[in-house]
């Protein structure tokens, strides 16, 4: 019998100057790029974050620690393929990942379909398993003020 388990998960950066702005491994031109110990990849974060929360495995900070000087800079994808290694470990893959970019600026329409298959294509999965939507906060807390960009995401593991 399939088992299957379900998490979520949620990240925020702050947007900053002098930074580069990676959502889903795509640098997207913009003046401002979010600020954090990694490269601040928020929607490759709160993916990481499901996946992990699915099997309760904690965070990525447990993993990937902000205190850990080893991180700085970190290309997110390849933190994203440590994460699907746990999970293979234990025995569990992605069903499929369903995700959401919470931005004012910049438009995200047209990155998306390349941030689902830099995504896939770390977890061993077809564009179509990875879900990757694009709202705005309606001018509406630090997100709609351009202070930041957050991603919720859900990941469905299965198990034979």
């Amino acid at each position: 019998m399939t088992q299957i388990r379900i998490g979520n998960g949620y990240d925020i950066h702050r947007l900053g100057p002098n930074r580069d702005l990676i959502l889903g491994g795509v640098k997207l031109p913009h003046s401002l790029g979010l600020v954090g110990h990694s490269d601040a990849d928020v929607l490759t974060h709160a993916i990481m974050d499901a996946m992990l929360g699915a099997l309760s495995l904690g965070d990525i900070g447990h993993y990937f620690p902000p205190t850990d000087d080893k991180w700085e800079g970190a290309d997110s994808l390849k933190l994203l393929e440590a994460v699907n290694g746990l999970l293979k470990e234990r025995g569990w893959s992605v069903s499929n990942i369903d995700s959401v970019i919470v931005a004012e600026q910049p438009k995200m329409k047209p990155h998306i379909a390349t941030m689902r298959a830099n995504l896939a294509q770390v977890l061993g999965l077809e564009d179509d398993q990875v879900g990757v939507k694009a709202t705005t906060n309606e001018k509406l807390g630090p997100t709609g003020r351009e202070e930041g960009i957050a991603s919720y995401a859900v990941a469905l593991l299965t198990k034979d």
